[in-house]
């Protein structure tokens, strides 16, 4: 049972991986390339060098380093949270506007959801 759990993770990331590399259209002249919560590349660095920083300064100051940590992942949760907020936006007004939204196009978004779903409930 855990061997078809691992399989099917694999499966899943495979499939993660793919629809990221993917061009999805969003609407006229708008093509969306990675998942909603994705941060891209400059923004992860960014992110990550805050922590290193962060974390270097624990040892001279610890309850600093504490409330930065604090501070960061707060920022982070909310530019996750604003992606996904500016995805569901984006089909909202796809509907509001009469626009057919293909299944395929839904079930990636319901993907992405379970994907950060099951990482919320990981922690």
């Amino acid at each position: 049972m855990a061997d078809d759990r691992i399989d099917t993770t694999r499966a899943e990331r495979d499939t993660m991986r793919t629809e990221r590399e993917r061009v999805h259209e969003d609407g006229p002249g708008v093509a969306l390339t990675e998942s909603p919560a994705h941060l891209g590349e400059e923004e992860r660095r960014g992110f990550k060098g805050r922590w290193d920083e962060i974390q270097a300064s624990f040892i001279d100051e610890p309850r600093r380093s504490v409330e930065e940590a604090n501070e960061l992942v707060r920022d982070l949760t909310e530019r996750v949270t604003e992606r996904f907020r500016n995805e569901r936006q984006r089909l909202e007004e796809r509907w509001e506007e009469g626009e057919e939204v293909s299944t395929e196009d839904l079930r990636v978004t319901l993907q992405r959801y379970r994907s950060f779903f099951d990482r919320l409930l990981a922690i």
